[in-house]
């Protein structure tokens, strides 16, 4: 099946945030990138509720550095709105605990994916969570 817009960036964007290294990054990176998506991912952690403006600015920073987005008010504002979407998703299990995981960030054409994939700790009882966000922007 063939997929399109923000559905196919979407999809993008949640492989992004499950990858497990470095290196695997680079592999989907590349792979994505002869599809015409570009692709960003970044680790996190720390305690939810203090960690929500870091996890934005770091979705927006690396979002930059990776060329997904231009130095503009809208892609950052994109960006930044679709991060704190997902963040709303994965709130109620996040409130009050430590979370570390991914931020995975897909664009193709005017669609923009945000993927944030949580590992919530408990004790040893670690949860785990993923949040999507999108926006759409002028290409």
């Amino acid at each position: 099946m063939t997929l399109y817009g923000s559905r196919k960036v979407a999809r993008v964007a949640i492989e992004m945030a499950l990858t497990d290294s470095r290196e695997q990054e680079k592999e989907y990176k590349t792979r994505f990138s002869k599809e015409g998506i570009k692709t960003a991912a970044v680790d996190y952690g720390g305690d939810f509720i203090s960690s929500v403006n870091k996890i934005i600015e770091r979705a927006v920073v690396a979002s930059k550095r990776e060329g997904v987005i231009k130095e503009m008010h809208a892609d950052e504002g994109a960006v930044a709105g679709a991060t704190r979407e997902a963040l709303s998703q994965v709130m109620p299990k996040a409130l009050g605990f430590n979370v570390g995981g991914k931020i995975g960030i897909a664009r193709k054409d005017d669609h923009i994916s945000v993927a944030i994939f949580f590992g919530v700790g408990l004790l040893h009882l670690d949860e785990v969570a993923v949040g999507l966000g999108h926006r759409a922007v002028h290409s």
